[in-house]
């Protein structure tokens, strides 16, 4: 497969939680072209079978790969990037790159009493991929993790404050508070968009984690060092595809990320866009 500079990043995830990992790639990269699917018509990944997410994910990145020439694809679900990231980076022809493992060095540098925690669906938390991605820094840290099942659906419903996200939030997070972890990874790219809820929950004194920054940071640098990196004066275009209701999906998108999301088309599993 031929990339150029002027190829697209793809980047997917089961819903909206990859905007987040969106955002920073804008912000960071704004010559860069990207496509986005967001697979609503099958969500949430986080407690469906291991073998099942594995297969969603890559008939997403085989489809950015393939129907829309994507030169790296970026896994912007920690769900699908904790079961089917081996399997993606065997498989493409183009470099792919998680949120695990940027999240999780991310997590390590911020910590000062060396108690660190990460939530994420009950998916990503059965993988123990953090824990293998936290280890694998060299960190002497202590990882406390927690599932949050119900997160991403207040997020998808476009539910995130009020005090019944509260009350599951106090509750689904009391491991952390008896643990004293002082830093805490959003182990869920829906995660960010309840950053208030849980920073309310957690306290002032822990510092929350997402890592979309990191993830874009990690973009970046792999594009620079293949030569693939848009020119600098290019005008980057973005283009969204959704599973499920694109008109739910255009409307809830532009809220969570903002006016960058223009009008939304179809995607179809089994069929090229």
């Amino acid at each position: 497969m031929v990339v150029n500079r002027d190829s697209p990043i793809g980047v997917f995830d089961s819903g909206f939680g990859g905007l987040t990992v969106m955002r920073s790639l804008i912000d960071l990269m704004p010559n860069e072209s990207i496509v986005y699917i967001g697979d609503t018509g099958r969500y949430p990944y986080g407690n469906k079978p291991a073998d099942e997410v594995r297969g969603y994910a890559l008939e997403l990145a085989e489809s950015l790969v393939h129907d829309h020439g994507a030169k790296l694809i970026v896994v912007a679900c920690n769900t699908a990037a904790s079961v089917a990231l081996d399997l993606l980076t065997a498989t493409l022809p183009v470099p792919v790159i998680g949120v695990i493992e940027p999240g999780a060095r991310a997590l390590v540098r911020v910590t000062h009493n060396g108690k660190v925690g990460v939530i994420g669906t009950v998916g990503t938390i059965a993988s123990q991929a953090y824990d293998t991605a936290v280890g694998a820094t060299g960190a002497e840290v202590r990882l406390t993790s927690a599932a949050c099942p119900g997160f991403v659906e207040f997020v998808e419903r476009d539910q995130t404050d009020g005090d019944e996200v509260t009350l599951l939030a106090t509750r689904l997070l009391s491991p952390m508070k008896e643990a004293g972890v002082d830093a805490l990874l959003l182990g869920c790219t829906h995660y960010p968009f309840l950053a208030p809820v849980i920073q309310r929950v957690m306290g002032d004194g822990v510092v929350l984690v997402s890592s979309a920054n990191e993830t874009a940071f990690a973009v970046r640098d792999v594009l620079e060092t293949r030569g693939v990196e848009a020119p600098s004066d290019a005008q980057g275009s973005r283009r969204f595809l959704s599973s499920g209701d694109v008109e739910w999906f255009a409307t809830l998108g532009r809220r969570l990320l903002g006016p960058e999301l223009g009008e939304v088309s179809a995607w179809m599993s089994g069929a090229s866009s």
